[in-house]
């Protein structure tokens, strides 16, 4: 369709959008009831709720220039997924609010949606949107609230890795970050050509989510979601454990590439780790410090959009 012939936020309003992106999100076997009321009623058989929630602005966190809004709803959906995983839950529902100009048009967020289907249908099945909100805004925002079941078991925590335990992940290291540099400095089409599947694990994350149930049943004493880069997201376990990280050597983005979205967790010596998981390193005394072969890694080492974000838009 030629870009004038598309609809516009603007001309179709929002109750005639909602009509049209309804039929196409996901539902959840959790919902007593869906979208359309003021409220969602979820069913909670553990009796607690795991919930979490995360943006994605474009600028800092997604460029047009790279994404397409199918892409845009996938890595909605995975960033968050990712998340509850990491507690040890089941993820069960998502609420999502989006801000978009009011230029946009109305198959922009039916694409949108279609990602947001496309990633719970294949990372979280049953899982499924059950409310959200559409306003208008000059910067293209996604803000998604994703809630998870406990299903009778403790959630694990950040704060419980000892000394003498096994550091493990679940999932790709690096390969996500290789995929965002390949699109700054090639762009979406040639990128694609040099590493079809790091430009793919950029775009369209695919978090280990069942593996965050599996570790959870096979004792796991900490874990957490891979989003800001290994470093700085050990340095986050290790400090909320008051011990201190030995990982074997890695390359730069190994170390330091986030959005791979694996999962990082810590298991008793001598423990057999689930299916899916390889160990990487041990726990040591000490006080939040990551050393990497042995060396101590100095600097961020992840991504921090409020000192990285160098202001552009596309």
């Amino acid at each position: 369709m030629a870009e004038a012939e598309r609809p516009t936020l603007a001309e179709v309003g929002e109750i005639a959008v909602l009509a049209r992106i309804f039929p196409r999100l996901p539902e959840a076997d959790a919902a007593l009831l869906g979208p359309g009321d003021d409220a969602a009623v979820l069913a909670a058989p553990d009796g607690r709720y795991v919930v979490t929630t995360d943006m994605l602005v474009h600028g800092p966190d997604f460029r047009w220039e790279f994404s397409t809004p199918e892409d845009l709803g996938w890595k909605a959906a995975a960033t968050n997924l990712s998340d509850v995983a990491a507690m040890g839950a089941r993820p069960t529902a998502l609420v999502v609010g989006l801000a978009a100009p009011s230029s946009t048009p109305v198959d922009v967020l039916e694409s949108f949606a279609d990602g947001l289907r496309l990633a719970c249908a294949e990372l979280a099945p049953g899982c499924g949107v059950v409310g959200g909100d559409l306003s208008t805004s000059d910067v293209f925002t996604v803000a998604v609230t994703a809630f998870g079941d406990l299903e009778g078991r403790p959630p694990v925590r950040r704060s419980g890795a000892r000394s003498g335990d096994v550091v493990a992940v679940a999932g790709e290291l690096g390969v996500a970050a290789r995929g965002l540099r390949l699109l700054f400095e090639h762009g979406r089409v040639e990128a694609l050509r040099i590493d079809d599947h790091a430009v793919r694990r950029q775009l369209r994350p695919v978090p280990p989510i069942a593996l965050g149930t599996a570790a959870a049943e096979a004792g796991a004493s900490a874990m957490m979601d891979l989003s800001d880069g290994l470093v700085l997201d050990a340095r986050r376990l290790a400090q909320a454990s008051v011990v201190d990280l030995e990982l074997d050597p890695l390359d730069d983005d190994q170390a330091r590439g986030g959005e791979d979205h694996s999962l990082l967790a810590t298991f008793s010596a001598g423990a057999e780790l689930p299916d899916g998981f390889r160990s990487i390193g041990v726990v040591a005394p000490g006080t939040g410090r990551v050393r990497i072969g042995g060396r101590e890694f100095v600097g961020l080492g992840g991504w921090d959009p409020y000192e990285q974000w160098d202001g552009r838009l596309s």
